[in-house]
């Protein structure tokens, strides 16, 4: 099963293990820094409970049927939806995906090289806490509002079937995916400041697929970006991240001198991503 299962079981997972962030030694070893997996494939973040954005306190109140918003939330639902069966449909069903090492490629084309744990530990790392830190700090709106995802209303497909059981009582709003996409945007746009342009565009189209997946609305999205910022302006305080974004920053400098170029079809990825959603933000 793809990543919506972390707003369940994760949630309850890492809220227990974050008690704290362990300090480490200038002389620590790159193995002993690897962050600490709560369960295969989900690692506790940087930042304790004490120190999580509270997201029901940063986003006004989910919209409700017959509001102005909403009627342009399934405006743009609508226009969405039209792109199912396309690349950029398929392109979401991968953006879904936030499992390593799966999700370390996701901005490879805007960086212009590949992220591994091998070749850049640093910048792993930084993806696989924050994603922790900002799933977690979505969690209290999304449990408030439990706003109905879009197939839920209107019993169509979605581009990641095998989720939809699991999605059809996990509330929308805001987006996890958009806060995850969005804070990892913010944090390479730290670290790689030249290719800031690209890399927030990529950041917002992992939010877009989220529409194009038809399981948020676009005031989802829109909202899971106050989050986002709120989780990395928390993240500015904490040594370790500190730490691990300055190294990531020679990391990537140190990939991108090689010439070591992603993998995957750059060519086809911005081609597709040329097909925007119309009314989306």
């Amino acid at each position: 099963m793809k990543i919506p299962a972390f707003l369940v079981a994760f949630l309850a997972l890492a809220v227990a293990a974050c008690s704290g962030t362990p300090a480490h030694g200038p002389h620590d070893t790159e193995k002993a820094r690897q962050p600490i997996e709560i369960r295969p494939g989900f690692f506790r973040g940087y930042l304790d409970d004490a120190e999580l954005p509270n997201s029901l306190a940063l986003v006004p109140p989910a919209p409700v049927a017959g509001s102005p918003t909403q009627a342009a939330d399934n405006t743009v639902s609508a226009a969405a939806y039209a792109l199912r069966g396309t690349p950029r449909w398929r392109l979401a069903s991968s953006d879904a995906d936030l499992r390593f090492p799966h999700a370390a490629g996701l901005f490879a084309c805007a960086l212009g090289t590949d992220i591994s744990a091998d070749a850049m530990p640093a910048t792993y790392r930084l993806l696989q806490r924050s994603l922790a830190d900002a799933a977690r700090s979505n969690h209290s709106a999304k449990d408030h509002y439990k706003r109905p995802r879009p197939f839920v209303l209107d019993q169509q497909a979605t581009c990641t079937p095998d989720d939809e059981t699991h999605m059809h009582d996990d509330g929308a709003y805001p987006s996890g995916h958009a806060v995850i996409g969005w804070t990892w945007a913010s944090i390479l746009a730290e670290a790689d400041p030249a290719r800031a342009d690209a890399i927030f565009q990529r950041g917002r189209s992992l939010g877009e697929s989220r529409l194009v997946c038809h399981v948020h609305w676009n005031s989802d999205v829109v909202e899971a970006r106050v989050v986002a910022d709120a989780v990395v302006a928390r993240l500015q305080d904490n040594a370790e991240f500190q730490s691990d974004l300055a190294t990531a920053r020679r990391e990537l400098a140190a990939a991108q001198a090689k010439g070591l170029a992603p993998k995957q079809d750059c060519k086809a990825e911005a081609d597709t991503l040329a097909r925007t959603v119309p009314g989306a933000l």
